[in-house]
Formats: C-alpha cells, sequence, structure tokens
C-alpha cells in the first residue's frame, strides 16, 4: 500500500523559512515524479514544484527562487521542499504527490503552512 506521509509545516513569519518533508513507502520510489501541490482556502489546488525521476525541476512562477524541491532516492525515500522568504500568500494546505504515467497518482494528508500578514 502506497502511503506519502508529509511534515514539517507550520507557523512562520514573512520572510522566514520552512522545509516540508514527504516520506513514501509501498511504491518504488525512483520511477516517481514527486511534487508538492498547495490548496489555499476557496482555491483550487495548485502545481508548486515538481522533480522528475530524473531529477529535473519545474515550478510555479510565483515560488521561483524562493523555493527549492529535492529527492533523496536512498534509502530514505523522501521529497523535500525548501521554502524561503515566506509571504502571507504562501499559506495553503501543501500536499505531496506521485506520479507514473502508466501505474498511478498517490496523494499525501497534507500539511498546512502559515504565513500570517
Amino acid at each position: 500500500q502506497v502511503q506519502l506521509v508529509e511534515s514539517g509545516g507550520g507557523l512562520v513569519q514573512p520572510g522566514g523559512s520552512l522545509r516540508l518533508s514527504c516520506v513514501a513507502s509501498g511504491m518504488f520510489f525512483g520511477i516517481y515524479s514527486m511534487g508538492w501541490y498547495r490548496q489555499a482556502p476557496g482555491k483550487q489546488r495548485e502545481l508548486v514544484a515538481l522533480i522528475t525521476s530524473a531529477g529535473t525541476t519545474n515550478y510555479a512562477d510565483s515560488v521561483k527562487g524562493r523555493f527549492t524541491i529535492s529527492r533523496d532516492s536512498s534509502a530514505k525515500n523522501t521529497v523535500y521542499l525548501q521554502m524561503n522568504s515566506l509571504k502571507p500568500e504562501d499559506t495553503a494546505v501543501y500536499y505531496c504527490n506521485a506520479e507514473h504515467q502508466r501505474i498511478g497518482v498517490h496523494w499525501g494528508q497534507g500539511t498546512q503552512v502559515t504565513v500570517p500578514t
């Protein structure tokens, strides 16, 4: 059974940093593209950052230069999202995502990030 477990969310002041982690189990981590999505109240879920199995990354324009996605495909099976220079508009529930074109898509339960105004 595939499980994605996020951690690292919390309350941080504007300009601060957080690092989100997502530990994957029950899957061949190395063959999946891994992503971070977020959903703010009243808004649709949106892609924040993506890293393919080959290590290629892609970012939403709103986070370029501030957020960095990385993955550890060793025994840790973990994907990270380093978030710097946080803004109030970054407030959302952040979800980890694993996607393989032929196998399917999996989601974590989400972790709340709050940046007050």
